[in-house]
């Protein structure tokens, strides 16, 4: 049995964090999905912009969206919901099986909404409208001010995949903006079941202290974040406001691991997998990651739901001269500016293929 399949029978679902058009046309995928216990998918800007720029497979439906006057976030968000949608299908079955709880594709909005409120909660009911699968996340930042927008959004029954969340605090505000949804569905007497997760951003916290921690430390404070965010969604979901919800009918908003592709280039490529291992959480991973965990990973112990010593590595890195709080904030403003330049880079992708596409006839 491979790597991939003890982890999923372990309880942890494994999403890759890619979407090509290739991808889905060669039924690679379709692949993962029978051979390596894929059970969902997530998506961003910038696997958007290396899918668009780096062939002709979108060429046709960017001509046709050029010759209409489309502009080029109108011609993405059609690119990205047709690509999402035949994704989401192939999960269809895993999400029946599961009743809701796994075979999730994510679609974000744009990243340009990060603190914007009001316009982030119009666009989340969009897209999904638009996408027509219930199987559909709508990715929503986890910023001060995307917490009021993944409430609403939560509240109107759109699925949220909350992202871009590095710490402790982070997970813990999101949850909230998500718990507060669903009980203002309760009080309104309408369905809790509103699936969700909180995404929480690993291997950006090592690639930051890389050089400013001695050896024994490097690689040590992303995973010791992880374990503290799960040692609080373990505690969370054991408490009584957590219980009143899925009495009402509501289920656990689970914690997923983002960033677990590794960036040093002498550590296990799959370190992060290997860390995070933990029953009713996911753990969304780049092909390589996920294929390289298939072929040579191996499945140790469970992450202990107290956090083990996370605390005293944490506290090791902090003598060494890392300000994590602070650092969480930077990680979290520096994510947001990452994505909205791919998503800049992909807009102009798409302005230069129109352009040269509508002159080519």
């Amino acid at each position: 049995m491979k790597a991939t399949e003890q982890l999923h029978d372990l309880g942890q679902s494994l999403w890759l964090d890619n979407i090509t058009r290739e991808l889905l046309d060669s039924g690679t995928l379709a692949q993962y999905i029978e051979t390596l216990a894929v059970t969902g998918l997530t998506s961003n800007p910038t696997i958007f912009d290396k899918a668009i720029s780096s062939g002709g497979a979108y060429d046709d439906e960017i001509r046709r969206h050029a010759t209409n006057s489309a502009s080029e976030e109108e011609t993405f968000f059609e690119l990205a919901i047709g690509d999402v949608g035949r994704a989401a299908d192939l999960f269809h079955d895993v999400h029946e099986r599961t009743r809701g709880v796994d075979g999730w594709v994510s679609l974000e909005v744009s990243p340009r909404l990060a603190y914007e409120t009001q316009t982030t909660i119009a666009a989340a009911k969009s897209l999904h409208a638009r996408a027509g699968r219930r199987n559909l996340l709508i990715k929503i930042p986890g910023t001060a001010e995307g917490l009021p927008a993944i409430e609403a959004a939560t509240f109107a029954g759109v699925p949220v995949n909350i992202t871009l969340l590095f710490s402790r605090e982070h997970y813990l505000a999101a949850q909230d903006a998500y718990l507060r949804g669903i009980e203002r569905r309760i009080a309104a007497g309408l369905n809790p079941d509103v699936g969700s997760v909180a995404s929480v951003f690993i291997s950006r916290w090592d690639v930051a202290v890389m050089e400013h921690v001695p050896g024994e430390l490097r690689n040590t404070l992303g995973i010791a974040i992880g374990q503290r965010c799960y040692a609080a969604y373990c505690e969370q979901l054991a408490s009584q406001r957590w219980q009143r919800v899925m009495n009402a009918g509501g289920r656990p908003q689970r914690l997923l691991f983002a960033s677990t592709g590794t960036k040093d280039p002498n550590a296990s490529d799959t370190l992060y997998v290997e860390a995070f291992a933990a029953p009713l959480t996911v753990n969304t991973m780049p092909e390589a990651t996920l294929k390289a965990f298939a072929d040579h990973g191996t499945l140790g112990d469970c992450l202990p739901t107290d956090g083990g010593d996370c605390e005293a590595v944490i506290a090791a890195n902090s003598a060494a001269g890392v300000d994590v709080e602070a650092l969480g904030k930077r990680l979290q403003r520096d994510g947001a500016q990452a994505f909205v330049d791919s998503w800049q880079d992909l807009m102009a992708v798409i302005a230069d293929k129109s352009r040269k596409l509508a002159k080519a006839g």
